[in-house]
């Protein structure tokens, strides 16, 4: 349950871009946490596949029907585990790109944060996602975290050859954002905006972003926003508090937040293709 405080309905329905729902913290209590988005209108998900397990997980999940929920998934593999990389996890994202409940390819790019795999096995796993891509024609689900020069080199390379890319979780400094967006690239936006310690020049930058290459996401379980009302036992994010993350945004912008939620959810449904495929969920 969420606080009553928590409790907010969205004033236009939202897409989730990015939801962790595979996280073994949403095992126990899925079903109450996909409810609990649907009352607060946010009633499309995109899951995020980010290595064989998840990306199973997630396939099994947009094969249910969720009351009011459309359910659908990324396939790639994360920078985190980009060793895992071979000709057979290859062919895996090849094929499950297939599927029509895939409506992305990723969630694959660069982190040079947390390094936890060498920046050149990174890029060649990047750069075989990039090949994915290009050949399926799906969009990019792009993961980018201290590495905007490399990535920005790299999908420069790329871009007549892949269709549609959103840098999701965009936490950079504003030259690498217009590098994105020189790009045509969307740009994904969390409650790392809503968190004073760090997300103050995003708070501005913004203000940048065209409304019609503008998504949002939760990340969930993971970037608890930090302007709730109310505190959240376990500090675990979740779908349902999206609409928390679209007023901030908002108010950077000086906009209604019908508007930005109309706008968003446009956004990322074109994007994503979800008005081309059949729902699941």
């Amino acid at each position: 349950m969420l606080p009553d405080a928590l409790q907010f309905t969205s004033p236009a329905p939202l897409v989730d871009i990015g939801a962790n729902l595979t996280h073994e913290s949403f095992e126990a209590d899925l079903e109450d946490v996909l409810t609990r988005a649907r009352q607060a209108n946010v009633t499309t998900l995109i899951l995020t596949g980010t290595d064989r397990e998840h990306i199973q997980a997630a396939l099994t999940l947009c094969e249910h029907e969720h009351d009011g929920v459309e359910l659908y998934t990324t396939a790639g593999v994360h920078p985190h585990h980009a060793d895992q990389w071979d000709a057979s996890m290859a062919e895996y994202v090849r094929q499950v790109l297939a599927q029509p409940s895939t409506v992305a390819a990723g969630e694959c790019g660069l982190d040079y944060h947390r390094d936890l795999m060498p920046r050149s096995v990174q890029r060649r796993t990047f750069e075989a996602q990039l090949e994915l891509a290009a050949e399926s024609g799906q969009p990019l689900f792009l993961h980018e975290r201290e590495a905007g020069h490399d990535m920005l080199e790299m999908l420069r390379y790329w871009r007549d050859d892949i269709t549609r890319a959103v840098v999701h979780c965009f936490t950079g400094e504003r030259a690498t954002l217009h590098g994105y967006l020189d790009l045509d690239l969307h740009i994904g936006q969390t409650g790392w905006l809503c968190d004073e310690r760090r997300g103050q020049h995003l708070r501005e930058a913004v203000n940048d972003i065209p409304l019609n290459r503008l998504m949002v996401e939760t990340d969930c379980p993971y970037l608890l926003p930090r302007n709730l009302p109310a505190k959240l036992k376990g500090r675990r994010h979740e779908p349902a508090l999206l609409p928390w993350i679209v007023r901030e945004i908002a108010a950077c912008r000086g906009m209604e937040e019908a508007e930005l939620a109309s706008a968003t959810t446009k956004t990322a449904r074109r994007f994503f293709g979800l008005d081309e495929v059949i729902p699941h969920g």
